[in-house]
């Protein structure tokens, strides 16, 4: 394999409970029940403009309101990010040790560019990826194939030396639906067997698991 698109929030970093405490936060702030703690885990696959409207049940939202709760959350991850998330165990040297191997590493990632590339510096692995792409670079979100197509497009890659990883179904349905190889990690979002379902052509245990994909 050659090339290496991973996914950001449960894949490669532990942004958990930022998620959990900037959306529970967001909501009460906008006068609505916060989601519980596992809603918020399943949903950490996908965009917020998504996965706020699923999270909400059968609220509808004005235009105004859903907006002043992305905002709400927007301010409040930034408060939480740089003490609640860190990178996973042995992450860093291996992505060190791929580039160090040839790979060309990409982020497809539900996250905003901004807030994707803020992270990937804070955090100190920017510089391991030859690009990233947020979920304001796609018009269709995850499981939709569009980000990682962009990806393969932009840089004329070959899908059959191409893998996804990520820690959600999302991320391996979005692999599958644009015919390259998938890899599931189980140390995020979603538990083994959920991923396990979808078939993955890789299901890793710890980050090293990674340099073994052939």
């Amino acid at each position: 394999m050659e090339n290496y698109l991973f996914d950001f929030d449960g894949t490669l970093a532990d942004s958990e409970e930022a998620a959990q405490l900037a959306t529970k936060a967001a909501f009460q702030k906008v006068g609505l029940a916060a989601p519980t703690t596992d809603q918020i885990n399943y949903y950490m696959g996908i965009p917020i403009e998504v996965s706020f409207k699923e999270m909400a049940g059968e609220h509808r939202f004005t235009d105004t309101e859903f907006e002043a709760l992305l905002n709400a959350f927007r301010q409040y991850y930034r408060e939480f990010e740089d003490e609640h998330i860190t990178l996973f165990d042995g992450m860093q040297s291996t992505l060190a040790q791929l580039v160090a191997e040839g790979k060309q590493l990409f982020v497809v990632s539900s996250k905003r560019s901004d807030s994707l590339m803020r992270n990937l510096q804070s955090l100190g692995i920017a510089e391991y990826f030859q690009d990233v792409l947020g979920s304001d670079m796609v018009t269709a979100f995850k499981p939709a194939p569009d980000g990682v197509l962009a990806v393969l497009d932009k840089w004329q890659l070959n899908p059959a030396e191409s893998i996804m990883i990520g820690d959600a179904i999302f991320d391996l349905q979005m692999g599958k639906a644009a015919y390259i190889h998938t890899c599931g990690v189980t140390w995020g979002a979603h538990d083994a067997a959920s991923l396990k379902a979808e078939n993955p052509d890789y299901l890793v245990q710890a980050t090293t698991d990674l340099l073994k994909i052939k």
